[in-house]
């Protein structure tokens, strides 16, 4: 045992041991307060971290339900366009069908005014030539008493029907 107790690496262990019963005995309440201390600060962290990740995830779910609502508002907006868009193209097609439509009864008419006055037109003409014609003809078989005669008849015939 003496030989024991000369070995350097025998009193490095008791000196060990000592030095750990020392430091238990007077250090304990320390370090177990600072463990328990440590402790709280990580509780603490992990609660804040709970709830932060809780609030992370409601606000995910609020962003998703607003991201939902405002494509279905997108959406409607746009069916809404494409009906107007629509109603506004119908509208424009019935504007333009009326317009021509009323287009082409001022064409007609255009059209029957000139048609009458082309008619007028030949038929004065007509009737201007049938007259120097007949003025040529008249002209050409009678001689001049018998061109007074068909005037005098004419008149006497005219101032009957007038009274």
């Amino acid at each position: 045992m003496m030989e024991l107790l000369a070995d350097e690496h025998t009193w490095l262990v008791i000196s060990f041991v000592a030095f750990l019963a020392v430091a238990w005995r007077f250090g304990k309440d320390a370090i177990l307060k600072v463990l328990d201390g440590r402790i709280a600060e990580i509780k603490k962290e992990i609660q804040t971290a709970e709830t932060l990740r809780i609030e992370a995830q409601e606000l995910l779910a609020q962003y998703q339900r607003k991201h939902r609502d405002a494509m279905k508002d997108a959406e409607k907006i746009i069916a809404d366009a494409k009906k107007g868009a629509e109603a506004s193209r119908k509208e424009a097609e019935a504007a333009l069908a009326q317009s021509m439509e009323r287009r082409e009864a001022q064409l007609q008419e255009r059209i029957k005014r000139m048609e009458q006055a082309a008619i007028s037109e030949i038929q004065s003409y007509a009737a201007d030539l049938a007259m120097k014609a007949a003025s040529k003809i008249v002209s050409d078989m009678l001689d001049k008493k018998t061109g007074d005669k068909l005037v005098e008849q004419s008149i006497k015939d005219l101032s009957t029907q007038i009274h």
